[in-house]
Parts: structure tokens; sequence; C-alpha cells
């Protein structure tokens, strides 16, 4: 991996000292107490997905986490298993064609995400952080944007400040990134604890919104919303 991607310009790390122990404390404490709970929603799925498409119910992907580590992230399928035929990554799109019918559920739900809590235990990732991304989309956009390696300085996340903020699936980058160094910048346990919350609400109102047909953001607290273009020039 091209060495660009590794925060080698930003000597010292956001959350250290016993911010970092208290992280990772309640990152393995989470993620075995969620991962029980889980446990029989995430098998369920993955026997519907392989009953329900060729291939198998779950994929694993290579990642980049904290300090430009790869590391292999687990989900449950959710599109065809000839999505990238060439091998060549794509990235995915609003109403992508490749997903399969029972992935956009699962997408919805975000009970694809769920085996990620074993990247959670193992110390690949942290329940909140910013999304790791796959390799080549990382040398991407840090040609396009110096300041992304910056989002390497801690572990990558299960949730995210970007995403209770309503930058999923294909959105801006360059507005994921605001996000993401906003939560780097005022990292605090307190704001892990309402990310966590925002996530669970939005797992369940997303699919309410998709019932009524609405397509208006789902609501959070305020410090989740907004335009981050509005953040400090420190965080573009």
């Amino acid at each position: 991996m091209n060495e660009t991607i590794a925060p080698e310009a930003f000597p010292r790390a956001p959350i250290s000292g016993w911010r970092r122990f208290y992280k990772r404390a309640t990152d393995v404490v989470g993620s075995v107490v969620l991962g029980i709970v889980a446990l029989p929603f995430v098998l369920v799925a993955a026997a519907l997905v392989k009953i329900s498409s060729p291939g198998p119910g779950f994929y694993s992907q290579i990642r980049v986490t904290e300090g430009g580590r790869l590391f292999t992230i687990y989900k449950v399928r959710t599109m065809r298993v000839d999505a990238e035929p060439d091998g060549v990554p794509v990235w995915p799109t609003h109403g992508d064609p490749r997903m399969t019918r029972l992935g956009k559920y699962l997408r919805l739900l975000w009970i694809d995400e769920l085996p990620q809590l074993w990247n959670v235990l193992k110390g690949d990732m942290s329940l909140v952080g910013p999304r790791p991304e796959r390799p080549e989309f990382v040398e991407s956009f840090t040609r396009d944007l110096p300041k992304y390696p910056t989002r390497l300085l801690v572990r990558a996340g299960l949730t995210g400040l970007a995403q209770v903020a309503g930058r999923i699936g294909d959105t801006s980058i360059r507005d994921r990134l605001a996000w993401d160094l906003r939560y780097l910048r005022t990292w605090s346990p307190w704001m892990d604890l309402k990310i966590l919350f925002a996530t669970a609400a939005m797992a369940v109102l997303r699919p309410l919104r998709r019932i009524s047909s609405r397509r208006a953001p789902v609501e959070v607290r305020d410090e989740f919303r907004g335009n981050p273009r509005r953040l400090p020039e420190r965080d573009q």
C-alpha cells in the first residue's frame, strides 16, 4: 500500500493515554454484549442470503484502519457474487443494481454490518470512528483531499459521526471527511455514547421513513446535523 495513506505527518494521536484505554475497554465490553444480542439476527440473515441467491452468506474484504494498517472486514453479503467480475473496486451507488433483493433490506436495517462486531473485539475497529474504506479508495481520496489520511489516526468505526449526520452511501467524500475530522477534534466518551444511541435510532427510523415513502433525512440531535462546510476551515 502507498505510504501516503499513513498519517505520518501527524505525530500525536487525538485519542491517547487514558482516553485510548477507556475507548478500547468500552469496545471490548460493547462488542461482546452487542455480539451476543446480534448473533441470532446475523445467522438468520446469512442463512436467508445463502438460500435466496447464489453464493455464501458472508463475505470478507480488505479495508484500512488506524495507521494505514490493512485488515479483513466481515459482512453479511448484500450484493451478487459477480459484483466486481474484473476484480476492480467499484464505488457503490444509490439503487446499485448489483445489490440483491434481500440485500436492500439488510442494508436498510444495517444488519449486514453486524459481523464487524468481531472486528471490534479483535481490535481492528472501534464501535465509533471513521468508517473503514478499501485501500484503493483511500489512495484515490488522498490524492484529492490531502487531509484524508488524518482519519487514520484512530481505529475505523462500526459507526461514526459522519454516518449519524447522514453522510452515508453515495454521498460527498469531502463532507464525510469534514465530519470525521470534527469527530477527531472534539472526541469525548459522551460523544461516542450519543453516536451509538443516534445510530440505533436511525436503524429503527430509516425503515419507517422508507415505508412512508419520505426521502427526508432522519432527524437526530442538532449536533449531528447541518452543513459540514460550515465547520472550521481546519476540518475541510
